[in-house]
């Protein structure tokens, strides 16, 4: 089977998985974090080294994080998250970064795509192997989305309004309609997710 595309990522209750005035040297902005879920628990991750998560998240968490092949992700968040020197979101995948621009470096578990989202998922799915893909960042998530190439969506909502900061969504050209498939309520988030279903999506060859 094909591997799937999809996107887990942590959301204000408002959309942003930023702070306010993201950036390169400015990390993921300012104000609240919507990380501290990853560290507030008993239960240590098996996926990824030094998290420790409730119960209920870490069979949430290591369930998605195992899942992923490759990341794919566009260049604010490659930009936000500091990967310039080599990193990656994820501890054993190798990432896919979508950008018009040259990354700073060449490192051995990333890859640059220039031409665009359908070609950066293929090449994803080629590093993912019997695996899926993981989408980072809104942009990415917007452009696969408008394309027809994301299957799931995964919300890990914490409960703040954050006012400001890059939204997880921009514009679409269409409406997308979601089926929940899950929802787990656990200390400081709760886990959302949804289907994205194939009658709504854009016409698009895979």
């Amino acid at each position: 089977m094909m591997s799937k595309v999809f996107v887990a990522l942590s959301t204000s209750v408002d959309g942003y998985i930023t702070g306010r005035d993201p950036g390169a040297g400015r990390g993921l902005g300012d104000g609240p974090t919507l990380f501290d879920w990853y560290f507030d628990g008993d239960t240590p991750s098996q996926v990824f080294d030094g998290f420790r998560l409730s119960e209920a998240s870490a069979g949430v968490f290591d369930a998605v994080a195992g899942r992923v092949g490759a990341s794919l992700a566009g260049r604010n968040t490659y930009d936000d998250s500091g990967w310039a020197d080599g990193g990656t979101p994820h501890p054993t995948a190798p990432l896919v970064v979508l950008s018009h621009r040259p990354l700073p470096a060449t490192h051995e578990r990333q890859t640059l795509v220039t031409t665009g989202i359908e070609d950066a998922v293929a090449a994803a799915r080629k590093f993912a192997g019997d695996k899926d893909v993981g989408l980072m960042g809104g942009d990415v998530t917007s452009a696969a989305l408008a394309a027809g190439l994301v299957d799931e969506v995964i919300l890990h909502q914490v409960p703040v309004l954050l006012g400001g900061g890059r939204p997880f969504f921009q514009a679409l050209p269409q409406h997308i309609e979601l089926r929940l498939v899950e929802a787990v309520p656990a200390p400081g988030v709760t886990h959302l997710h949804y289907e994205v279903l194939r009658s709504s999506r854009t016409d698009n060859p895979r």
